[in-house]
């Protein structure tokens, strides 16, 4: 009975996963291709940009296509260099862009028009981003601000409350439901567990963005790892999908700007200190072998496995998909900033609230990263921009490697998975 619950709860994960973060496919696609295969120039340097259009795989001939192309794309950012339109000849069309001065993103997309259906795409090509700089700063009193969260949640006990979930369990592994005291309220997650007597290393899984039940990643355990994957609401993680969603449109609608404007009482504040009491969580458990412990995520989960790596030396390995959280001062400066995109209007662009969101910035916990990394995103994401992420990134002064998947927006390939997976799983057990 277990077996086929276990079964059914994995069909159900799997197809969530590809239904709402894989690209969808149309009849009518629209590809545009840059001239250089890695989407990466030298600064004035003049892509070439050629777009096809295929329906059923067929090349199309004679249709007029609408093409933007813009510098350093963001949400809502509308800034135009050059538009106009094209025809396609001998299947494909080509416009060549305009040089860029500085390092940073450009982005070509194309539009056309299929019995009165409207399909696009687009194609960013990066200049020099590995010399992006961050446009936000380190605030003079940052560590001492964190050192001394630190210190005070160190005060509270974490008084963990394990429940056995029957009905995930394995015939290798053991699925708890787990409680912990945080400061200001508790954090909950899912503790995943080789039913096999032994001392394992750790994993530290971050939720992206959102409000949603966890289900805990037994495929970590069957491997030989503590698994250990947390909401950061203060809320158990077990609930049904509705209650989750109600807050989503309710209480905590929007919760990443909460006291934006107030860095103690700021809604991040007590989910960076969860992920280290997530941390001294692991280091309490006797099945843990005592050294190592690795963290991962994607999207603010990306972001929150960098903070934790900055502000817990106990973490040995991180590895994270497109950062969110990353250069959130870009629209201040002409530039894309990071998820949230929260700079936008008067209402946010207030002094307070910018001087408030440079403590939680990943770009300002990157400088204090030490540990060996492993990173991927792509150039057309388009809800983490490249250019926050490389701001973050460059910034890293640590063993480091980037895996850039040009064309992947805010989705992965499974073969980025793979890639992760086995560098993660490597390294916690070299």
């Amino acid at each position: 009975m277990n077996i086929r619950w276990h079964l059914s709860l994995v069909c159900i994960v799997l197809l969530s996963f590809y239904t709402h973060a894989q690209p969808q496919r149309k009849l009518v696609k629209v590809i545009v291709s840059p001239d250089e295969t890695d989407w990466t120039y030298e600064i004035g340097d003049r892509p070439e940009f050629s777009i096809a259009v295929l329906r059923n795989n067929v090349p199309s001939e004679g249709m007029e296509i609408s093409y933007t192309i813009q510098p350093d794309p963001g949400y809502r950012m509308i800034e135009i260099w050059q538009e106009g339109t094209l025809s396609l000849k001998n299947g494909t069309a080509k416009v060549k862009a305009k040089k860029m001065n500085e390092p940073g993103f450009l982005r070509c997309t194309a539009t056309v028009t299929v019995d009165g259906k409207e399909y696009s795409s687009y194609t960013t090509v990066g200049f020099d981003p590995n010399n992006i700089k961050p446009t936000t700063t380190l605030p003079k009193d940052f560590e001492e601000f964190w050192n001394k969260g630190k210190e005070e949640l160190a005060e509270i006990p974490i008084n963990p409350i394990l429940t056995l979930l029957p009905e995930r369990c394995t015939d290798k592994v053991d699925v708890y439901h787990v409680e912990l005291d945080n400061i200001k309220g508790k954090i909950y997650g899912i503790l995943c567990r080789p039913k096999k007597d032994g001392k394992y290393p750790a994993i530290l899984r971050v939720p992206g963005a959102g409000i949603r039940p966890y289900y805990g990643e037994i495929s970590d355990a069957e491997a030989g790892f503590l698994s250990f994957t947390i909401g950061i609401h203060g809320i158990p993680v077990t609930m049904e999908k509705k209650v989750y969603d109600n807050l989503m449109r309710g209480a905590l609608n929007s919760y990443w700007t909460t006291n934006l404007d107030d860095k103690e009482n700021a809604y991040y504040k007590r989910v960076y200190l969860g992920c280290v009491k997530a941390v001294d969580f692991i280091e309490s458990l006797e099945s843990f072998n005592g050294q190592d412990i690795g963290v991962t995520g994607g999207s603010q989960g990306g972001a929150l496995s960098i903070i934790t790596a900055g502000l817990d030396e106990r973490i040995d390995y991180l590895a994270a998909f497109y950062p969110a959280l990353s250069d959130l001062t870009g629209f201040l400066h002409g530039r894309a900033g990071g998820w949230p995109q929260i700079f936008l209007d008067e209402y946010t662009n207030k002094p307070e609230k910018i001087e408030t969101s440079k403590y939680f910035d990943v770009v300002n916990f990157a400088r204090f990263v030490k540990i060996p990394g492993w990173y991927s995103w792509g150039y057309n994401d388009n809800v983490c921009p490249p250019a926050s992420m490389f701001a973050a990134y460059n910034l890293i002064d640590a063993k480091k490697e980037l895996h850039v998947f040009q064309e992947t927006q805010h989705w992965t390939f499974p073969e980025q998975r793979e890639l992760r997976n086995a560098w993660l799983y490597g390294k916690l057990k070299e």
